[in-house]
């Protein structure tokens, strides 16, 4: 199926389903920033060994309109039930990557009965701990909020805004507020009570997602395993395509 616009839950987007109507069914879940595209290539190989894939611009990335206030991850979570509806899937499986990660930790722990196998590649949600330079902003802040120090209260946060803020936070636009709830939210609460089986995969060299998040992950996910790809970073089901299809074919095929 070519490219279309559809409104779900009252927000236009665009999707692509790819494969046979009668086979099992995936949705593709991209990160932050990205879109439907950013996941063609694991949509193409998946539909033709079998499965039908749908991948989606989530809410205010790609050609899909923005959220009507500032979503969380709950959020939007219950905008993709919204859409397992309107397609008319009572179950899937999911795979997510790192923003899409974040929303199919939520999917399959709040609606476990939509979820059949999860996939995570890079997955955000598991918050890093507090470095000393966070440390000294949360300092900053406090004392700009005295009476005395008011006055420059804007302005500092503009520039700490431009001097430290992440390239993400910088790139949000009119996403930046949900950016904000996105990224302080810990979902590891939801990983603990995910009751499908779950298979991470990894790269190494993740600088965003650092492997060690993953086996928090791992740690905590009822039943979850990992694989790890060796010397690539952040996009390891881009880097290492033919690999992460073949894997993920088989668990999503294995009993």
């Amino acid at each position: 199926m070519s490219l279309e616009i559809v409104q779900v839950a009252g927000v236009q987007t665009a999707r692509q389903v790819l494969g046979r109507a009668d086979a099992p069914p995936v949705l593709l879940l991209h990160g932050w920033g990205g879109s439907l595209e950013s996941l063609s290539g694991v949509a193409a190989a998946l539909s033709a060994r079998g499965f039908q894939t749908h991948a989606l611009d989530l809410p205010g990335f790609g050609r899909a309109a923005l959220p009507p206030e500032a979503w969380g991850v709950p959020e939007y979570a219950r905008w993709l039930v919204a859409y397992l509806d309107c397609a008319e899937l009572e179950r899937v499986d999911l795979i997510g990557h790192s923003f899409g990660g974040r929303l199919a930790i939520v999917l399959a722990a709040d609606f476990p009965e939509r979820v059949g196998k999860l996939a995570l590649t890079s997955s955000a949600g598991v918050l890093s701990p507090l470095t000393a330079r966070d440390q000294l902003i949360r300092a900053g802040k406090a004392l700009l909020r005295l009476p005395l120090l008011r006055a420059l209260e804007q302005p500092m946060r503009h520039w700490a805004r431009a001097a430290l803020g992440s390239d993400d936070l910088k790139s949000a636009g009119a996403l930046e507020p949900i950016f904000r709830r996105v990224v302080a939210q810990d979902l590891l609460p939801y990983a603990a009570r995910i009751a499908a089986p779950t298979l991470l995969i990894w790269g190494d060299q993740d600088r965003a997602t650092p492997l060690w998040q993953a086996h928090k992950l791992e740690q905590t996910i009822p039943d979850a395993g990992l694989v790890v790809f060796e010397g690539v970073g952040h996009f390891a089901y881009q880097e290492r395509l033919p690999d992460f299809v073949r894997i993920v074919e088989t668990f999503f095929k294995g009993n």
